[in-house]
């Protein structure tokens, strides 16, 4: 199928990964959690029928690692209903040209994500001064320019509805990208938490490569709004989810998510916003 479909100049394979690259969790019977490098996607979806939707698409030049995955747990031949980005940023949409190209289904965002998808606008350049460790100093040469999906990517419902999910609704969680968007479950609590929180310090490259558990703020050097990346938080903890698939990290389930969300509302200050930064000049702003 041929497309005008492309990414940014910038694209390319990014050196980190983590212990759990390559390895899935089936979190509960309907949603795998599948780890690429040192990012989350979701495959949300019975696996006796075939019937999925995939939530992001990992890091660049990944898509046949997906599609094996995909493969393995849906069968052979299998194809999703569409393709939810959560939001932009290279490592969730890494391979979506791919996929998009591979099962020719559409992908779905959020409008304020739309520049970014649609070549239009690059993000913000990454922030390699916050303090927190190595991921944070590789940052600049992470791709930032926007990628073009040329007429394959849509809005997302503007009820809250989530394309082939009637259970989910989608919540807008900006502050880390301004069209992110979470995926929430009410009948079992489960959140899909993209990077409004994760549960990992992303910025600390021993952490990230060992997957050492622990709930923090967006990832430091991408996020460009800590007023609004707090409010997303707190508006997440308001849900009182019983299970977080965040984009970085583990799942957390129980009490441990729950006393760790509402630490992390309570410290929020102290636990996610950068000390110094070219973007935290609202860091005490509520």
């Amino acid at each position: 199928m041929e497309t005008g479909m492309h990414y940014g100049k910038d694209y390319k394979t990014i050196p980190a990964t983590s212990v759990k690259s390559g390895e899935g969790v089936e979190v509960v019977p309907d949603v795998y959690c599948y780890t690429v490098q040192i990012v989350n996607l979701c495959f949300i979806g019975d696996s006796a029928t075939n019937e999925f939707v995939i939530v992001d698409t990992g890091t660049p030049n990944r898509s046949k690692e997906i599609i094996a995955a995909a493969e393995e747990r849906f069968g052979p031949d299998c194809r999703p209903k569409a393709i939810i980005l959560t939001h932009g940023h290279f490592d969730h949409v890494g391979s979506v040209i791919e996929l998009i190209n591979h099962w020719h289904i559409p992908a779905y965002a959020h409008p304020l994500e739309m520049p970014y998808l649609t070549g239009q606008k690059n993000y913000p350049e990454p922030d390699y001064t916050v303090e927190g460790g190595l991921v944070a100093k590789m940052s600049p040469i992470f791709p930032i320019d926007a990628i073009d999906l040329d007429g394959h990517v849509k809005l997302l419902p503007e009820d809250g509805s989530v394309p082939y999910l009637s259970a989910f609704k989608w919540i807008h969680v900006p502050g880390h990208a301004p069209g992110q968007v979470a995926l929430f479950r009410e009948e079992d609590r489960l959140l899909l938490a993209a990077d409004a929180f994760v549960t990992v310090k992303q910025e600390d490259l021993y952490k990230v490569i060992t997957q050492k558990q622990e709930i923090s703020g967006p990832p430091r050097y991408l996020t460009t709004d800590w007023k609004a990346a707090k409010n997303s938080v707190i508006k997440l903890a308001e849900l009182k989810p019983n299970i977080a698939i965040t984009g970085h990290g583990k799942p957390m389930t129980g009490d441990q998510l729950s006393e760790s969300l509402d630490r992390l509302v309570r410290d929020f200050d102290e636990i996610a916003v950068p000390k110094h930064g070219r973007y935290v000049s609202e860091r005490n702003e509520t």
